[in-house]
């Protein structure tokens, strides 16, 4: 019944082997197959975290990471996109990268960024060129000033929020420079 069934095509008779050529014999040949068995972690698809932004648009970005152990006091300046996990004190300027503050980070400084996102601890001013995201777990005290700005349900922040409607800002004035008041306007002292 179940293992008597016949196949619906006639089958194929096994085709004769090709026997070599006499003639110099490899040792050791390297048989290739037509494409590699892809590792774990090439079978997931091509997107990042960042479900906006595809896998490829940041691969070709160079990526920094201050690890949890790490302790910096100071002003960090660069032109790639920055993980923070340890503690960091003073100013972080990337002007046209991402900052990712992680869970483990805490971080004491004003931050100038494209885009920053928020998984840790922040106390200071943020100012980013494209979006400010606060994760479930983030924890920002200060002042957000940005274009798009995402806070999660569970998340912390205390502040106020200025939504940047010019995308084209001029990046030769300070991120963080006195607006003039109406009051003082055309005024010299």
């Amino acid at each position: 019944m179940w293992g008597n069934k016949k196949p619906d095509t006639p089958q194929q008779q096994p085709q004769a082997v090709p026997q070599p050529q006499p003639g110099p014999v490899a040792v050791n040949p390297i048989i290739q197959s037509p494409k590699p068995t892809p590792a774990s972690w090439e079978e997931k698809p091509a997107m990042s975290t960042d479900s906006l932004r595809p896998l490829s648009a940041t691969n070709d970005r160079a990526s920094a990471r201050l690890g949890s152990s790490l302790h910096v006091k100071g002003e960090i300046t660069g032109s790639e996109d920055l993980l923070i996990d340890g503690s960091v004190e003073g100013l972080i300027q990337l002007d046209e990268r991402k900052l990712t503050v992680g869970a483990t980070a805490k971080v004491t400084a004003d931050i100038i960024a494209r885009e920053v996102v928020v998984y840790g601890t922040v106390k200071g001013n943020l100012r980013a060129k494209d979006r400010i995201e606060i994760k479930k777990d983030g924890s920002v005290n200060g002042d957000l000033t940005t274009s798009r700005i995402m806070i999660e349900d569970g998340a912390y922040f205390k502040g106020s929020i200025e939504i940047d409607k010019s995308a084209d800002k001029d990046s030769a004035h300070s991120a963080f420079a006195k607006k003039e008041s109406p009051a003082t306007a055309g005024k010299t002292i």
